[in-house]
């Protein structure tokens, strides 16, 4: 406990290694919260999910927090539903099996820019005769505007932004816009209460329906949404955990049997000594990016292989040679030569007293390599080689490129998990090189 308390009270001493300890820290949090909040198979469903599922989001929206910096306020999503809410609904009996069923949709509207898209959605219950309905838009100002008449099958989708014919009545102005814009200037928001009737007529005992409106808006979420409607705040959440895991398990794993390696070859010398170095001279011309292509490209594309196929070039990397030289100097000690006296053998010398004279110089560097582990998994990602179940930074990275995002002006696509990636970096670094200064008393001075 004097140890660890001696420890933090060193590490007081770098507001680097404060502040880097913070952001693992928010880091840590973030991914605990994906985990609870949105469960793997959750995610999995809601990422790979089509329009089905996001049915009730807009495309290519960007985060609602831009309303602070815009000066004409967007508008976010309406969504209303007489199912959820039986008050929009009032049923008629007109006998006979007949009923007429309306359904009123009121809402305020105060936005300075028109919505993205408007659809409306119906589902209902029959035997034989389809329900009819007929729709119609009142504005702010009075106006009527007929819309459409349906005969309703079991699920409908009336896309009222794509109606050809609503949009010849506007003048040949687009739905998302006529249905909201000034009749003297169309390029103003009638601003106020619009109201959406709809009154429908069934025509047999135990028949109904019901309809959801939903006016998409610009700004959507937290992080706004993509080409295919899906939320991106799945994706910065869950690639949190993701890159957190690939990043620290990479670590972990190749540094600890790196050392342990190491410190066999030394102690044993000879043939097993000469066997890892060849491996190593080997695996050191080796490029691991084009390998871990070719592993998704032609094996798995997996989150699990690639890790695999990480950490086992890991382990033969660079740094055993670092190892290496350090534990011959720990070899060369008098209490190695005392243990070897007294008879203790060589897997507790090698455990016992080699690897633990050498752990204060892996922590460091164990520390430093946890975020290129997570910019190569992102890399990865973002050449499409990614695992395809799991939403991570880099797919956000690699769908926003294969879409053009930049060039259409949705940056904010890039720019989240690009900043995620960079305070992951930044928050290991930092912790990092302040525990080499701690570790290494010849650094302490720079």
């Amino acid at each position: 406990m004097k140890v660890i308390a001696n420890f933090f009270k060193q590490l007081k001493d770098y507001p680097s290694a404060i502040a880097g300890l913070a952001i693992i820290f928010l880091m840590v949090c973030l991914a605990i919260y994906a985990v609870f909040a949105i469960p793997y198979e959750q995610a999995v469903k809601l990422w790979r999910g089509d329009d089905k599922v996001w049915a009730d989001t807009p495309r290519n929206a960007r985060p609602v927090w831009f309303n602070w910096f815009y000066k004409e306020k967007q508008p976010v999503t309406i969504n209303l539903n007489s199912a959820k809410d039986p008050s929009l609904k009032s049923v008629q009996d007109l006998g006979g099996g007949m009923s007429m069923v309306d359904v009123v949709f009121e809402f305020d509207y105060n936005y300075d820019g028109f919505p993205s898209e408007i659809s409306l959605f119906f589902t209902s219950k029959f035997n034989s005769a389809r329900p009819n309905v007929d729709i119609t838009w009142i504005t702010p100002d009075g106006r009527e505007i007929p819309m459409s008449n349906i005969a309703l099958s079991a699920s409908n989708t009336y896309t009222i932004s794509q109606d050809n014919a609503l949009s010849r009545r506007l003048r040949g102005v687009a739905p998302e816009k006529g249905l909201f814009a000034d009749p003297n200037d169309p390029s103003k928001v009638v601003k106020g209460t619009y109201k959406m009737v709809i009154e429908g007529l069934v025509f047999e005992e135990g028949a109904d329906y019901d309809a959801k409106l939903v006016v998409y808006g610009k700004l959507h979420g937290l992080a706004g949404t993509d080409h295919r409607r899906r939320d991106i705040t799945i994706a910065l959440l869950w690639g949190t955990p993701v890159a957190l895991s690939f990043g620290l398990l990479a670590a972990v794993g190749s540094s600890l049997i790196t050392m342990m390696l190491a410190a066999a070859a030394v102690w044993f010398g000879g043939w097993v000594d000469a066997v890892i170095r060849r491996i190593n001279e080997i695996v050191m011309i080796l490029p691991l990016l084009p390998i871990l292509i070719m592993v998704g490209l032609f094996y798995s594309r997996s989150i699990w292989a690639i890790l695999g196929v990480v950490i086992l070039l890991g382990i033969f990397g660079s740094s055993i040679l670092s190892y290496r030289s350090m534990f011959l100097q720990v070899k060369q000690s008098g209490y190695i030569e005392a243990a070897r006296a007294y008879g203790a053998s060589s897997g507790r010398i090698i455990f016992r007293y080699m690897i633990p004279k050498v752990i204060p110089v892996l922590i460091p560097g164990f520390v430093t390599q946890v975020p290129s582990y997570v910019f190569l998994e992102a890399t990865l990602a973002v050449l499409n080689l990614g695992d395809p179940l799991l939403p991570t930074w880099g797919k956000l990275l690699n769908d926003a490129y294969s879409e053009g995002a930049l060039f259409t002006g949705h940056f904010y696509w890039v720019l989240q998990p690009a900043i995620l990636l960079v305070l992951t970096g930044l928050g290991f670094a930092m912790l990092g090189f302040a525990l080499d200064r701690i570790f290494n008393p010849r650094l302490r001075g720079l």
